[in-house]
């Protein structure tokens, strides 16, 4: 369900995958994240997604304007999981409040995998 911000001249629709566009470029500027995962249907494994596929890793949920989000990645190995994924909501929650002007509400973060580099 879009994001709907009412104004005095109209109203704005901010559609989800915009919202998950926006999450999908935030987390990857955070250290420590190779890519955002999506799982295979038919084998029920994780792959990595390429950076025109970010969203799909990504799921994004408006209701009365308040926004959650959940993320699947894919972290490098040899980082700090719980600090990696604390940057990763702070700059996830800033850019997108910044930028819709909207509320997160909740982010969740599910690490499905390690990579060595």
């Amino acid at each position: 369900m879009p994001a709907i911000i009412n104004r005095e001249l109209g109203n704005i629709i901010i559609d989800d995958n915009v919202i998950a566009n926006i999450v999908g470029i935030s987390a990857m500027e955070s250290y420590g994240i190779v890519g955002m995962a999506s799982k295979n249907a038919t084998d029920g494994i994780f792959e990595l997604l390429r950076f025109e596929n970010l969203s799909k890793g990504i799921k994004v949920n408006t209701e009365d304007n308040q926004i959650n989000i959940e993320l699947h990645v894919i972290l490098e190995y040899g980082v700090k999981i719980s600090t990696v994924c604390e940057n990763i909501i702070e700059r996830v929650k800033y850019n997108v409040e910044d930028l819709t002007g909207l509320t997160v509400d909740n982010i969740e973060i599910s690490v499905e995998g390690i990579r060595l580099k």
